[in-house]
Parts: structure tokens; sequence; C-alpha cells
């Protein structure tokens, strides 16, 4: 009964919300009004004994103004997930499967969410109208949604095309990282770290490679930490992801683009690689674009190697070569139809450096973690909760590091200067050119005397 409560309640102080003065009211003001307006109809319900429903004491009162809340300014009962600072993923197959990974690789199996699927769509759809840059739509017409939470959660939303809608929510539990705190979490030793933030302040153009989950979205917020606060930057990305303009101490000179798709009219549409052209008359020092995945890969080389040197951008790869072979396919299949040759000659008149990232495999460890029934399949059972052998975040860091030499023919010519080691994790291979030692020692570089590049020093 108190679901329907619940929602007889909000769509009480949604009516209040859009009438008289109230309308006005932003921000805490706002959601202060809605938690008076809550209790006050409360009260009158439950005196008239509407949906049968009677508080057994003040949590439960202020559970249900809780459900209220987050329904009108969240996400409804799947805003507790969210909330959840030991929650990585969320993903839901409808609305009561809904796998939680933890941050200490358990799976489990939580409650549901929502009473029926229609209602998660309402939620998602509600969420698409009230957050990011501008309202976005999620129904049939445009069954597909990208959206930046408030706390800087990425979701991800299917309908229609699905047999039930699908969400997944990545959350960033490391949300201002600089390259000392990935040095302390294991991603980067201190020689590494030394050489990638001397590469940033040299303005070296840095593509950060990697898988899915890899942490691809975290090293480039503590790369973008090593630009100076002076220097102007355009941030680019599909759904606003990075958070630097959350930052105005650290970044007080940026502007964040996010992409818009087109409207019902099919009219609009803004892509990234629009934003990337526009970015090139913003007098941006350096453009970060959040994740290359298509035609704007031209425009971003073409930003990198037209004067906007020290960019950075992510993209998908299995290894630090493989990025320039998914390069030449995003190249080949843009409206400019570049040639293999020709997307070579670019990438090696732009790119620099490419920091490929990996991950301990955790598949045991993941199965360790869930409960199954006598036949297989997922039991609704709290999971076991895995135990690494060292701290949760330790599983992410970087196993190579590539120096961009030259193109020559079908072939991208570069030094790998870190090279997975025994535990995969990057160690100093290949020197790197001295020209380039020399230039990076300018900007705060200091190789260590013991590895491979202590020749060059």
């Amino acid at each position: 009964m108190s679901g329907a409560l619940a929602s007889a309640i909000r769509q009480l102080v949604a009516e209040d919300l859009a009438s008289g003065e109230a309308s006005l009211l932003t921000g805490d003001d706002r959601r202060e009004f809605a938690r008076q307006q809550i209790f006050s109809h409360l009260d009158a319900l439950v005196d008239e004994g509407a949906h049968g429903w009677a508080p057994r004491g003040p949590d439960d009162e202020q559970g249900l103004a809780q459900s209220v809340l987050d329904a009108l300014f969240g996400l409804g009962r799947l805003q507790e997930l969210v909330d959840n600072p030991e929650i990585e993923n969320i993903d839901i197959n409808g609305c009561d499967r809904v796998w939680a990974t933890f941050a200490d690789g358990s799976k489990r199996l939580m409650p549901a969410i929502a009473e029926s699927d229609e209602e998660l769509i309402d939620t998602v759809r509600s969420a698409a109208s009230r957050f990011g840059l501008s309202e976005r739509r999620f129904d049939l017409a445009r069954p597909e949604l990208d959206l930046r939470l408030p706390d800087g959660s990425r979701l991800s939303a299917l309908m229609a095309v699905t047999a039930r809608p699908s969400v997944s929510i990545r959350r960033h539990r490391f949300s201002d990282l600089s390259l000392e705190d990935l040095t302390r979490l294991g991603t980067v030793d201190r020689d590494l770290a030394s050489l990638l933030g001397a590469a940033v302040r040299a303005r070296k153009n840095i593509v950060v490679s990697g898988a899915m989950n890899s942490g691809k979205t975290t090293l480039l917020r503590a790369l973008a930490a090593e630009v100076g606060p002076r220097e102007r930057i355009v941030t680019i990305e599909q759904a606003l992801e990075l958070g630097l303009h959350a930052a105005p101490d650290r970044h007080p000179d940026m502007v964040a683009l996010e992409a818009r798709p087109a409207n019902v009219e099919g009219e609009g549409l803004i892509s990234v690689a629009d934003l990337v052209r526009r970015a090139l008359r913003m007098n941006a020092d350096r453009v970060i674009v959040g994740e290359v995945l298509g035609d704007e890969v031209l425009p971003m080389l073409n930003a990198m190697s037209q004067g906007r040197s020290g960019s950075m951008c992510t993209i998908h790869s299995d290894s630090s070569a493989g990025v320039f072979r998914r390069i030449a396919s995003y190249a080949v299949q843009a409206p400019e139809r570049l040639p293999l040759e020709a997307s070579n000659l670019l990438i090696a008149g732009a790119i620099h450096f490419v920091v490929h990232l990996d991950s301990e495999t955790i598949q045991d460890h993941r199965a360790s973690g869930l409960a199954f029934d006598a036949s297989g399949h997922p039991s609704d059972e709290a999971a076991v909760p895995c135990h690494f052998p060292s701290a949760p975040n330790r599983q992410r860091f970087v196993s190579s590091v590539r120096e961009v030499v030259d193109a020559e023919g079908v072939q991208v010519i570069s030094n790998e200067i870190f090279r997975p080691g025994s535990d995969r994790r990057a160690v100093a291979a290949s020197p790197i050119r001295p020209e380039t030692v020399r230039e990076l020692r300018l900007f705060g570089y200091e190789p260590s005397t013991s590895d491979a590049f202590g020749m060059l020093v």
C-alpha cells in the first residue's frame, strides 16, 4: 500500500511545485518546499485513511518522504543504489532483475527498483528530462539514452529494442584524482607518473586506451589535473562524464560541451564531430574528447596537429598497438573515407603518446561472489564477497606506453617505452628518444637512473 500512497503524494507535490510561486523555486529551496508539502499531504491522506496505510513510527514517515523526494528529484528506488559508495556498476534487465557490482568484486542481485517495467521507463524518462545540459527523450521514437547523472555517474538505457528495458549505470568512485593519487592506488608507479605529468605539461598529445571499465576516464581526469589553471580547456563528450567543470579552482577557464541528439523531426543534431570542429573556434588551449567512437577521430587529429597541442582523448582498444588500427578503421568509415596511408600520416603528425590501461583478470573472483541454485542459475541469496590480494582499486593499471615516432606506408612507427611486465603492469622497455627526454626534463620529468632510460639522462 505504501507504494500507491507514495505515488499519490508524488503527484500532488509535483502539482504543488508547478504552480504559483513554488514554480520559481530552485535548488535547496525547491527541495525543502517539496519536503514540507510531502508531510502535509501525508498527514491529510493518513487522516482520511487513504490507501489503508498507517505509519508505525517516525522512521516509516521519513522513509516514505525520502522515497517521494527520490522520485521527484532523483531516480526513485534506484537512487539508493546510486548513492551507495561501495557500488561501481548497476545493470538492470527489467525492474526486478537488478545486478550491482561492488568495489570488492562481488556481484549481487538486488531488490526490484520499480513495481513494473513501465514504472522503470517512466523513471528513466523523468531523469532524461531533468538531468544533462538539455532535455533528452526516451520513448519509442528514440529508444536509447546516454545521460550524466548529478553525481557524475553515466547512465545508458534501452527500451523497445529489448524484451525488457535495460539500464546500465557506471559510477565513478574517484571523481577528482591526481597522478599522485593514482600512484598510491597502484595504477602507475612513480617513474611513469613523472613521465605522464611532464608529457601533459610539455603539451604532448596523448591518447588513453583500454577496454571497457579499465579506468580510462579516471586516468584522463588525472592527466587533466596537470594542466595549468591559466590554460583554457574545452571538453567534448557524448554525455558529460569527465566533470572537469566541477573543479573551478583547478580549471577556472573551461567549457564542457555535450553532444545533442536530433529532435522528433530529425532536426537539431549536434554530434561530437561537430563540437570538435566548433572547439577550434573557441580559443581553446587544449581540446579533450572524453571518448572517440567514430568519425570525430578526424577533426580530433586535426585539432591535435593544428595548434591545439596538449590535447587528449580516450579510445577503446585491446592493446596500445591496436589504437592505430582502431583510429584507421574509424577514419575509413568517416565521410572523408581517408585511406590507411593518409590516416597513418595524420596519426604520426598528431599523437605523441599512447597510454594503455589493463586490469586484473577477475572472472574467477566474480564467480565466487555469486550464489547459484541447484540448476546452476544465479540465486537471489546474498553473494559471498570476493577478497582480492590487494586493494580493490589496484585492479586497474597502466600496462603499456608508446611514443609515436613516424609513419611509413601502412604502418605507424612507434616505440613501446613501457611494456607489460610479469604481472602485466608497465615496466620500462625501449628508451625514449633523446630529444624527447631532454624536452620532458624541462617540464619536471625525473627518470630513475636504474630504468631503461637511465642511459639517456
